[in-house]
């Protein structure tokens, strides 16, 4: 991570680490707090849930990667940091209804489907500035930025497509001083994102191995 930043001429520090530990035992989290981490994605309410209870302990920051069931927004809200996937107007007044019912304010990402794939939860950029202008009207949300995932059997050119076009969108509804953070880039490509502008990467196999129920 270090690397790729500064070759893109940014600093270490402008980009956060997100360890993906979903379907991973509560002690690979304890280890990976204890070696300096501090930011975790999940992506089941449920299972949010049962970690966040039994690691509350610990000084984590929970973030939500994962498709989220509106029914399941009371479950996950308490907990996180940010939900880096919201995907709808819908979603987005869920979240804000339990933020004002806690009296408190959830970080949140717009998901952006930027291959436009039937099967991949985000809107589409089209859609992108309605949904985004929206979100920014809602109380008890921060809308801080955007969020993809791209396909998974893409050559580099073609993800690296998809990151720079997750970056000019941004761009278009504002920039960094509307919205500051590109979540993009997993286990095998965080590094090409890192030099097209993420400001998060949501490592998981990379750092704790195969996924394994916990």
């Amino acid at each position: 991570m270090a690397r790729a930043a500064k070759k893109s001429g940014r600093q270490p520090g402008d980009v956060t680490l997100i360890a993906v530990s979903k379907l991973q035992p509560v002690s690979a989290i304890r280890e990976a707090v204890a070696a300096g981490q501090r930011d975790f994605g999940e992506s089941y309410a449920q299972e949010l849930d049962e970690k966040a209870r039994a690691l509350a302990d610990l000084p984590i920051r929970w973030h939500f990667i994962g498709h989220l069931q509106r029914n399941k927004v009371k479950l996950a809200a308490p907990h996180v940091s940010m939900v880096q996937s919201v995907d709808s107007v819908r979603l987005a007044q869920e979240l804000s209804a339990a933020a004002q019912q806690r009296n408190t304010a959830i970080d949140v990402l717009l998901q952006v489907n930027v291959g436009d794939e039937a099967q991949k939860s985000g809107c589409s950029a089209q859609e992108a500035p309605f949904v985004a202008e929206e979100l920014s009207r809602l109380p008890g949300l921060h809308l801080k930025g955007l969020m993809c995932i791209p396909p998974f059997d893409l050559d580099e050119d073609d993800t690296r497509r998809h990151f720079i076009a997750l970056r000019a969108l941004r761009d278009r509804l504002g920039g960094p001083p509307l919205l500051p953070h590109l979540s993009m880039g997993m286990s095998g490509d965080f590094e090409m994102a890192i030099e097209e502008g993420a400001t998060m990467v949501r490592v998981g196999t990379s750092i704790f191995g195969e996924r394994r129920r916990p």
